[in-house]
């Protein structure tokens, strides 16, 4: 007998590679954090012996989700200044209250609560793009979670950085100091092209290069971003990134709502992904991503949740559910975007985005064992037909019972393993209250 840490038993494992495959009777062996085996469970007790073991008799257990994108400090600010258009919640409200609010605090604990909610939820990973990323970093550590950390860089000046050279400084210090955590990866996350001069877009392209990072960036979401480019530069924002150098597999375009069909040929023909954020791209009436357009020309497509503050969720499976079925309205086609290629973008898709694909988003040996179980029994989600179906379509974050990260439990029987529940919903309070009692020309209702 082989010695392992854990061993878990399902109803059902969708490992997502191979493609399509639902495997029934099954077990997962781990140890070290490392995913050793999936087999029938007969083969697995044979072969290994654990002092662990979970037993999930009506359950799909799925690779974790993976957040292509999200703000995850904005938990703080979640209904602050619902129901404005983009620019307007962007500049006259979400960023005065920003200019007043944010600090290294506001950072961890905002991000910290966006860990607990997104662990419930059966996220094991989240890129993050936000000031003070050295502080979400320490909340996602804190929280047990993985966590893709941007290098933020725009040219306005903020409680955390005087200028886009300041902030690329201070980014590449964090990224150094941080370079060990093993639940850590980093990315170059230039806030839009729309924020960031062509110098910085420059010297973004050159440590993108040299240092082997993605480049996490807010792409074509409005038609008026687009027309903005135009006007100032005489190109869509697209080609200006070509211009730099900066299309190829490491570029995430964030939300790629407004794409034409030379555009996505760009894209797929330079290997980038998108990160679609359907909720928070029709809750600003940004429009709908041509994911299905995308999909066919091979464009690497995940999901991400946006923020909180403009979602106002970060539910993954929601999320998931929204794409799949937005692609099938958008196109009249009910064919596009199955539940198993939904599943796909939600995690795997994802990891390849931020070039984690060869540790996490698919339940195979060798892998890390990051893993969310779903509760197939409960009246939501019953009677069962197929699993994939019914994990995309009608499960929610409230299904999700166990998660795993890097092998460890998170998350056990609905309930956060170490995080207190309580006391990050009493630290959402104190923030509430703080920022009540701020300028309400801020925008603060």
């Amino acid at each position: 007998m082989k010695p392992a840490d854990t061993i878990i038993d399902a109803r059902w494992v969708i490992p997502v590679e191979p493609a399509g495959v639902v495997l029934e009777g099954h077990s997962i062996a781990i140890a070290g954090g490392v995913i050793l085996a999936v087999a029938p469970k007969a083969e697995i007790d044979a072969a290994y012996a654990a002092p662990e073991r979970v037993t999930l008799a009506e359950h799909v257990v799925i690779p974790g989700l993976v957040n292509l994108h999200t703000h995850a400090a904005m938990t703080l600010l979640r209904g602050l200044a619902d129901d404005k258009a983009l620019m307007d919640w962007l500049r006259n409200h979400i960023w005065p209250v920003e200019a007043q609010m944010v600090s290294q605090e506001f950072v961890y604990d905002g991000t910290l609560i966006a860990c607990a909610e997104m662990l419930r939820g059966g996220i094991t990973c989240f890129s993050d793009m936000y000031f003070f990323g050295e502080d979400a970093a320490r909340a996602a550590v804190k929280a047990g979670m993985r966590a893709a950390i941007g290098l933020i860089a725009i040219e306005f000046p903020s409680a955390y950085a005087a200028d886009a050279h300041d902030y690329l400084a201070k980014g590449l210090a964090m990224r150094d100091s941080l370079r060990d955590e093993p639940l850590l990866s980093f990315a170059m996350a230039p806030h839009a092209p729309y924020t960031v001069s062509d110098t910085t877009l420059g010297q973004i392209a050159t440590y993108a290069a040299e240092l082997d990072l993605p480049i996490h960036v807010h792409l074509h979401e409005t038609i008026d971003e687009i027309a903005e480019s135009v006007q100032t530069y005489g190109v869509r924002p697209l080609e200006r990134l070509r211009q730099f150098g900066l299309l190829a597999p490491g570029l995430i375009a964030v939300h790629a709502v407004h794409m034409d069909d030379a555009e996505i040929d760009l894209l797929a023909h330079h290997g980038c992904s998108v990160a679609h954020c359907p909720s928070s791209n029709l809750k600003l009436a940004s429009g709908i991503a041509p994911v299905a357009r995308m999909l066919a020309r091979g464009v690497n497509t995940g999901i991400g949740t946006d923020g909180a503050a403009s979602n106002n969720r970060l539910d993954m499976l929601g999320e998931t559910r929204l794409a799949a079925l937005l692609a099938k309205g958008a196109t009249r086609d009910p064919t596009v975007v199955p539940a198993h290629t939904a599943l796909h973008m939600a995690t795997l898709a994802g990891a390849k985005a931020l070039c984690l694909d060869r540790k996490i988003g698919s339940l195979v040996p060798g892998k890390r064992a990051d893993i969310a179980a779903i509760d197939l029994s409960d009246l939501e989600v019953s009677p069962c037909y197929d699993p994939a179906s019914q994990a995309i379509y009608a499960a929610g974050p409230q299904h999700v019972t166990h998660v795993w990260v890097d092998g460890k439990l998170r998350v056990a029987e609905r309930q956060l393993v170490e995080l207190d529940t309580r006391e990050l919903q009493l630290t959402a309070v104190r923030w509430r209250d703080k920022i009540r009692m701020r300028d309400s020309g801020a925008g603060i209702q």
